[in-house]
């Protein structure tokens, strides 16, 4: 067996009928007026964080009643003074363990990419008692890398009866689940291809630095071996998708190649001259028997000229689609988080995906 085909243990035969009893419970959700308000912990108050509580605050049944935070500069300050919003009456915490103990209905968790980073972080949220919607690139998908990070965390939310997911705009839709969805009106996918080109120029200053902006090419392949410059989650979503679409794949590579500015651009916080490195051009491959079954083409770099988003699905019948001008990062992060958190409450007790989850746009909590 393939050790993409399953898992690792987590998924049982039983899955068709929890899954089918899941879907008939999400009928019984209602949103608007009656609804009991969903209380919220923010763990994690970084560009991700602020944007997921500013629009946590448009959204009509949530209720923010802690913030966490490790970073000296928010402790002790105002949760609305720090996401640009209208005081709050919420003192950020340092301190995770006596915010937890409130007894949320959900946690929103975004601290790291890295899921062996976040896992005591995770871990306390559930034994909280606590559902947790995380950004954690690498929970969007564990199974593979960390099956038993994956087993323990899916053991210990099964005992707590409370479910556990990872998401976001990528990983978490654009290049895993919407190909998925996608493939709803294919009989048979064979392969899969998907691009997403981002425009960086308007995006945050720690990710135009993520991403290499303004390097020469000998310090982006420095800091290439170092690990400073990677979107984490490809490999990730390469799994997801294989295991999703039943396409079999024994092996997932990934390479990491810069994107040199052939004119000079300038952004709201550097300046990249002609020549110098303006992004990062990440490809995700899955194989079988040699055979490449799955390609994600990931290029992130100041100055591109035709964002875009563009899945194509090769079978019976063949399937494109092309989103022009591409799905907006930060925003679009923050809607999906926001969008899962009455799903997640609804879901069975456990680590959950997105395949898991029948993601759809929520207007109220």
């Amino acid at each position: 067996m393939s050790p993409l085909s399953a898992r690792e243990g987590l998924v049982s035969a039983t899955m068709a009928l929890r899954d089918l009893k899941m879907n008939e419970e999400r009928l019984d959700i209602s949103e608007g007026e009656g609804c009991m308000p969903v209380r919220i912990i923010q763990y994690g108050v970084g560009p991700i964080g602020s944007a997921i509580v500013r629009a946590l605050l448009e959204r009509a049944g949530a209720t923010i009643i802690g913030a966490i935070d490790i970073a000296a500069e928010k402790v002790g300050r105002d949760l609305g003074e720090i996401v640009g919003a209208p005081p709050l009456g919420i003192r950020v915490s340092d301190r995770a363990e006596e915010v937890l103990a409130h007894k949320a209905d959900v946690v929103i968790h975004s601290t790291s990419s890295y899921f062996e980073q976040v896992f005591d972080q995770l871990l306390a949220c559930v034994r909280a008692g606590s559902h947790v919607v995380s950004t954690c690139e690498e929970l969007a998908y564990p199974f593979r890398k960390y099956p038993e990070l994956s087993r323990r965390l899916d053991e210990e939310a099964r005992a707590a009866g409370v479910a556990v997911l990872g998401t976001g705009v990528n990983p978490g839709f654009v290049m895993d689940k919407l190909v998925v969805t996608l493939a709803t009106v294919c009989h048979r996918p064979e392969r899969v291809f998907v691009r997403r080109i981002v425009d960086a120029s308007h995006r945050r200053l720690p990710l135009q630095k993520k991403i290499g902006a303004g390097m020469t090419v000998e310090e982006f392949h420095e800091a290439v071996a170092a690990g400073r410059i990677r979107h984490v989650g490809l490999p990730e979503s390469v799994a997801l998708i294989a295991d999703g679409l039943g396409i079999g794949v024994e092996t997932i590579s990934e390479t990491i190649e810069p994107i040199l500015a052939e004119e000079e651009v300038k952004t709201d916080y550097l300046q990249v001259r002609k020549g110098q490195v303006a992004g990062v051009r990440q490809i995700a491959r899955g194989f079988m028997n040699g055979q490449e079954r799955i390609r994600l083409d990931l290029q992130m770099y100041v100055g591109a000229q035709n964002p875009v988003d563009e899945i194509r699905l090769f079978g019976t019948p063949e399937i494109s689609l092309q989103i022009p001008g591409g799905t907006p990062g930060d925003l679009a992060t923050a809607a999906v988080v926001v969008n899962a958190i009455p799903l997640i409450v609804q879901a069975s007790p456990g680590l959950r995906t997105v395949m898991d989850i029948p993601v759809r746009f929520a207007a109220a909590l």
